[in-house]
């Protein structure tokens, strides 16, 4: 059973880290179940396991939170749906690379609830969406922004971290930090893609395109 839960108000980044530790623990021993936990951040960037320091532009606008998960620098902030995932892969295979595939096949399917077509990039992590609204780029191929990321973290084959979705966050606070190490694309929302869809509305697709990919049933 998956434990599915959503939060309305925002969470400081340091107490979601506290409350994922405490979930995790409990799965590793048995006594908790899995869970889904969507909420939002206040604005705050966080450091990968992979961040490169030159990569924060601007280490004054917003607090900067060391993070064990995998990536880079990324933006957390009001108007973008997190999903932390814990979940025992134990019980699901052993298998990263397929997990951070699956995790990417759910954002893609939501994306298609609202006939936004994300697609994956073999030399990036995230969902990226082709800009043919845009002019082309120097070299005169589409842009490409991405919508949202994925950053994962496992102990003892149990996850934690996972995505973050942009339905409509402010994306000039993209400019302190170089996004993922990926100077060369842009990121985009679903808003900026031209759609007015609400949290709840995303929320709702996460809940229906889970069950297609992930195949379980959870409690609310």
């Amino acid at each position: 059973m998956v434990n599915w839960v959503k939060t309305d108000e925002f969470i400081a980044y340091p107490d979601a880290l506290a409350r994922m530790e405490q979930i995790v623990s409990g799965l590793i021993s048995g006594d908790e179940n899995e869970h889904i936990w969507l909420l939002e951040h206040p604005e705050l960037y966080t450091a990968g396991t992979s961040a490169n320091l030159s990569d924060l532009v601007d280490p004054d606008l917003f607090p900067v939170y060391t993070s064990q998960r995998g990536g880079q620098y990324t933006y957390h902030g009001p108007g973008q749906r997190i999903a932390y995932v814990m979940l025992d892969l134990n019980k699901r295979g052993k298998d990263v690379r397929k997990y951070v595939n699956s995790l990417e096949e759910w954002i893609i399917q939501t994306l298609a609830e609202f006939d936004i077509k994300g697609e994956r990039r073999k030399d990036r992590v995230g969902v990226w969406v082709v800009r043919k609204d845009k002019p082309l780029s120097s070299s005169g191929d589409f842009l490409e922004d991405k919508i949202a990321a994925v950053g994962v973290r496992l102990r003892k084959w149990v996850s934690f971290h996972g995505i973050a979705i942009n339905v409509n966050p402010n994306l000039e606070h993209y400019k302190g930090i170089v996004p993922c190490g990926i100077q060369q694309h842009g990121v985009t929302s679903l808003y900026d893609l031209g759609l007015e869809a609400s949290m709840d509305d995303l929320d709702n697709a996460l809940s229906e395109t889970f069950k297609n990919v992930f195949g379980t049933e959870w409690s609310r």
